[in-house]
């Protein structure tokens, strides 16, 4: 299925989902779900494990190397007061790994660093993130992901 449909189909059941179920009242807590767009492009969640922690997890599709899947999960640590603001602006760093197929597999360490911003009181947030990378596996490369997102979250 060319990666275009997969994602109509994505935001059509992420609309659906919202507007049939309850959502939380702020951003770090729960299980969000949405997209992020850049290189790769795909679908983000992210579960949140206390008020400053969480996993956050990526499928997506490169449309610079076709059919290139990348499967991405990363622990995160966010610093809510870092930014004085009438806004909600909130740093993040974390480090995961990262598993990519197409013409060959790689799995390489991931070290991300971003911006989230949570809007008062509204169940989403968006943000901006890169995420330098160190493939091991089939041979040491360097590279990077990077893109700007939003999630719902859910209770």
């Amino acid at each position: 299925m060319p990666a275009p449909r997969i994602v109509n189909r994505f935001l059509w059941l992420t609309l659906l989902i919202v507007l049939f179920d309850q959502l939380a009242p702020a951003q770090n807590k729960g299980f969000g779900l949405g997209i992020i767009v850049g290189d790769p492009t795909g679908l983000s969640g992210k579960q949140w494990l206390s008020r400053q922690t969480a996993i956050d997890v990526g499928l997506a599709w490169s449309f610079r190397n076709n059919g290139y899947v990348n499967l991405h999960a990363d622990y995160l640590w966010h610093f809510e007061s870092a930014i004085t603001s009438s806004e909600r602006f909130v740093p993040y760093v974390g480090v995961g790994g990262r598993l990519g197929t197409g013409s060959s597999t790689r799995l390489g360490v991931r070290i991300v660093g971003g911006l989230a911003f949570w809007p008062h009181e509204a169940p989403f947030d968006v943000f901006i993130e890169i995420a330098p990378i160190m493939d091991l596996v089939p041979s040491t490369t360097l590279t990077a992901n990077g893109g700007i997102g939003a999630r719902f979250f859910f209770r």
